[in-house]
């Protein structure tokens, strides 16, 4: 009897997590569409007809598309506090309430100063998009889709972007903000029935609710073993992180693993920040000058974005199969090779050699898919996977911020260092980059697909000993 009992017993099903995990990355979806306003409104914005009342300067719309990047850091140390101290699901909820700010401000008559505070608002909800939004899905996700769960994120920025590009080149300015806006006013609503992490509940002694939050989203009932099992697992590594003295960020230094997996991740998400792809998309129209290929506006407008979405999808589909090792190996190492491409044929085209007219588009789109597929979203994969619950929304938090940071300076020295130097130049570095990055993640980033956090901390540590090590 006992032995049908358990051949009868359901199995439960993963459709809950999927619906969790898409709804709570619909806060990325907003930020993609964010991310792709700029480019298809700039004429509008710089035209006699702009809603500001007159066309606005280069430097007010330069101000206004990097104005984000600043802002999200100080957004990251915000949703840190409210992460740690209030949960992760309040945090996603007030990263789309300031998400819908923006959008709001945007439907006020306009004035430049307006459209900066609508900006700073999207930057201040994008900085939890690659913090938050991670380590939610990652405490609510079983280890055989982790990965794919974690992959929504780039998949639905890329989506939001493409969005954007396709609507606000044929629909008026105001009628693409009062489309964004329901969206943004329905994912708000609808993110309160999420539940909260099954981690941070245990965390705060909320055994019960923690253990009904793990079989609703694995499609369980509470008394199930699977249910039991994991939660006893979760018990167990916070009461073993509950009995080290409270820790402060100098002091994760002392533990071998964290020390090194933070320099790792460290190294990692500055290589991420300069890869040079946000550089390609804002400056793309400028490369493309020197190719006879002829492309139509609007062709060439969907191009990178659907490329990206691309990228985004096939990592969705091969990521816990192949790995996160492997994957972004491979994705750093062809952004290298069709940096190079563009780089040389820029070079050679100033010296009026004959290049194949094709070359500059399909490397482009071959660096930006690299990016959509592996170096954009891999990263922020990793780290959640790498650091246990004690320490992860802290080291997470100074990642995103240095992410955010040198995706800043990458956009402020292109400019420079192509008028300095030249635009091959410019492409040169960002393929050196990449190389780097090819040379960081074969040799020193450890596989975390498929392993416990005690796995990949033995792992960094190179030995077997006590989790405590320090050697």
């Amino acid at each position: 009897m006992q032995n049908n009992s358990e051949k009868s017993a359901p199995k439960g099903h993963t459709r809950t997590q999927w619906a969790v995990a898409i709804l709570v990355n619909s806060t990325v979806l907003t930020y993609g569409l964010q991310c792709g306003w700029v480019s298809p409104m700039t004429k509008i914005l710089q035209s006699e007809e702009s809603p500001v009342g007159r066309p606005l300067t280069d430097s007010e719309l330069s101000l206004i598309a990097g104005i984000p990047s600043l802002a999200a850091v100080v957004g990251i140390l915000i949703l840190l506090y409210v992460v740690e101290t209030y949960g992760r699901k309040r945090a996603v909820i007030i990263m789309a309430f300031l998400q819908l700010i923006c959008w709001i401000i945007k439907l006020c008559p306009s004035n430049p100063i307006s459209l900066l505070v609508s900006r700073i608002f999207c930057g201040l909800g994008a900085g939890g998009c690659f913090h938050v939004v991670p380590m939610y899905v990652k405490e609510i996700s079983q280890d055989n889709i982790r990965g794919t769960l974690g992959s929504i994120s780039a998949l639905f920025q890329s989506l939001g972007i493409l969005s954007m590009y396709a609507i606000g080149g044929y629909l008026g300015y105001y009628t693409v903000l009062y489309f964004v806006t329901a969206i943004a006013v329905c994912i708000f609503v609808m993110l309160f029935q999420v539940p909260e992490s099954p981690s941070f509940l245990v965390n705060q002694g909320k055994l019960k609710e923690s253990t009904a939050a793990i079989a609703y989203l694995r499609g369980l009932q509470i008394d199930n073993k699977e249910v039991q099992n994991e939660m006893d697992s979760i018990k167990r590594e916070d009461d073993y992180y509950k009995s080290i003295p409270h820790i402060t960020f100098f002091g994760i230094f002392k533990y071998k693993a964290w020390r090194r997996g933070f320099l790792i991740m460290f190294v990692l998400v500055i290589l991420h920040g300069l890869n040079g792809v946000f550089s390609i998309i804002s400056y793309a129209s400028t490369v493309l000058k020197n190719s006879k290929m002829e492309i139509s506006p609007e062709l060439q407008s969907l191009a990178i974005p659907i490329s990206l979405t691309l990228g985004t999808a096939t990592t969705m589909t091969i990521v816990d199969r192949l790995g996160r090792k492997v994957l972004l190996g491979i994705t750093f190492a062809v952004s290298s090779l069709a940096l190079a491409s563009l780089a040389t044929n820029q070079l050679l085209s100033g010296y009026d050699w004959a290049t194949p007219s094709w070359l500059p588009i399909v490397a482009i789109l071959v660096t930006v898919y690299s990016y959509g597929g592996g170096v954009s979203p891999l990263p922020f994969i990793i780290m959640t996977e790498m650091f246990n619950f004690r320490i992860r929304a802290k080291l997470m938090g100074i990642l995103s911020a240095t992410a955010w940071s040198m995706t800043f300076v990458q956009l402020v020295s292109f400019t420079a260092v192509t008028n300095t130097l030249g635009v091959e130049t410019s492409f040169y570095i960002f393929c050196g980059i990449n190389f780097i990055g090819v040379i960081l993640v074969l040799f020193v980033l450890p596989e975390t697909a498929g392993k416990t956090v005690d796995q990949i901390e033995t792992k960094l540590r190179n030995d077997k000993h006590d989790r405590n090590s320090d050697i």
